[in-house]
C-alpha cells in the first residue's frame, strides 16, 4: 500500500513539474517521449490553434480534425524545434499549412496574392476603439468579407495577438509583405465597416 502511495505522489510531483514548465522545456521532454507533457502543451494550446485553423476553414469538424493533425505532428516532430520563434508561433505555423492544405484539396480559393508595392503603415486600427458589443458584432462581421489573405492577417494580429516578425514566419512571407498586407486589409475592413454605418471607425 505504501509503494502505490509513493507511486501516486511521485506521479503528481511529475505532473506538477510539468504544468510550471514552458512551452519550450515541454517540447523536450515531448522528443523523449513524455506524454504527460504532450497532454500538458496540447491542454494548454489546443483552444487557440482550434479557433486558428477554424477561421482559416470555416468547418468545425474539419478544424477539429486538423487540431489532431497538428499535435501528432508535435509528437512526431518536436526534437526538431530550433526555438527560433515562441511554440505558439511554431503551432500556428503547423496549424496554418495543415489548414491550407485542407482547403487545397477542397478546392476552395487558395489565398495567395501576387506581390504588391510596400507600404508602411502604423495608423491604429478601427479594431482598437471597439468598446461594445453591437459594434464588435459588426466587426466581425466585416472581417468575414475581407478577402482569405486580409482576413488572415487580421485573424494573426488582433485576435492572436503576433507581431509582423511573427505573422512573417507563420505565413512565410517577408516582414514588408506583412505590412503591405495589412495597410490594403486595414483599408477594406475600413471601408466595410463604413459601408454598415460604423464611420467613426472606418476614418
Amino acid at each position: 500500500m505504501q509503494n502505490v502511495v509513493a507511486i501516486n505522489a511521485a506521479a503528481r510531483q511529475s505532473i506538477d513539474a510539468a504544468q510550471a514548465a514552458s512551452d519550450e522545456m515541454l517540447l523536450e521532454g515531448i522528443a523523449d517521449g513524455n506524454r504527460t507533457a504532450m497532454h500538458i502543451l496540447y491542454a494548454r494550446h489546443n483552444v487557440r490553434v482550434y479557433r486558428f485553423i477554424l477561421r482559416i476553414v470555416r468547418d468545425a469538424s474539419v478544424a477539429e480534425d486538423l487540431v489532431s493533425q497538428v499535435f501528432l505532428d508535435v509528437w512526431r516532430t518536436a526534437a526538431q524545434f530550433e526555438g527560433r520563434s515562441q511554440v505558439s508561433t511554431w503551432l500556428l505555423s503547423i496549424a496554418r499549412f495543415k489548414a491550407l492544405t485542407s482547403l487545397r484539396q477542397r478546392r476552395f480559393e487558395d489565398i495567395d496574392q501576387d506581390d504588391v508595392r510596400e507600404i508602411a503603415d502604423d495608423a491604429d486600427t478601427p479594431e482598437a476603439s471597439l468598446d461594445r458589443a453591437t459594434t464588435s458584432e459588426i466587426l466581425r462581421a466585416c472581417v468575414a468579407k475581407l478577402s482569405p489573405a486580409h482576413r488572415e492577417i487580421i485573424n494573426l494580429v488582433y485576435y492572436h495577438e503576433k507581431s509582423v516578425e511573427e505573422v512573417g514566419a507563420i505565413i512565410g512571407i517577408p516582414q514588408s509583405t506583412v505590412k503591405t498586407r495589412m495597410f490594403y486589409a486595414r483599408k477594406q475592413l475600413a471601408d466595410l465597416l463604413r459601408g454598415a454605418g460604423v464611420d467613426s471607425l472606418a476614418a
